[in-house]
């Protein structure tokens, strides 16, 4: 059996309607909708709801909680990957702090997120987020964004605000 740790960090991909007052916001992780719509052989997932927050709204701090919760996760035995759902605003910048934090990890550390919420038509997020959870079974150790079928390996990844996705850099 698999065993993949979930850190959610809130973002777009989680981010819900609120009829009231017609705004998109981060209120509480769905993460186990999305889980409901997976069919998952042989895998464990077990979810740490570590925040609730819009990627634009992270600081220092909580990449920081971010990094500490990871590098926490990475002492489970048997553990096969982790995934991070996180903004893709700041995703990057969260990608670089866990890579110069974790720079060689046991397992994959993949990030990912969508550019459109989970709850709305046309979403990329359930996608990315088995894109995700797929990645942890291939790829090698290392820290990664995943999304829009593709695997970027950091450092130097970076968000494409004009095409709507991450690209790679040179560092």
């Amino acid at each position: 059996m698999r065993q993949i740790t979930l850190i959610t960090t809130g973002g777009t991909i989680e981010k819900t309607y609120d009829e009231q007052t017609g705004s998109l916001n981060n209120k509480r992780s769905i993460v186990r909708r999305m889980l409901r719509r997976l069919r998952l052989e042989e895998t464990t997932i077990s979810v740490v709801e570590l925040m609730s927050k819009d990627s634009l709204d992270m600081n220092d701090e909580d990449r920081r909680r971010i990094c500490e919760v990871a590098g926490a996760v990475l002492t489970g035995k048997y553990l096969g990957g982790v995934v991070i759902l996180h903004g893709t605003d700041t995703l990057a910048e969260t990608g670089e702090a866990l890579y110069a934090a974790i720079p060689h990890p046991a397992v994959p550390i993949v990030l990912t997120g969508a550019m459109r919420p989970f709850e709305m038509t046309r979403s990329d997020a359930l996608q990315n987020f088995t894109e995700a959870v797929f990645a942890t079974a291939v790829l090698a150790p290392g820290v990664y964004c995943v999304a829009h079928g593709r695997a970027l390996a950091f450092p130097g990844v970076m968000k494409d605000r004009e095409r709507g996705t991450f690209v790679k850099i040179a560092k």
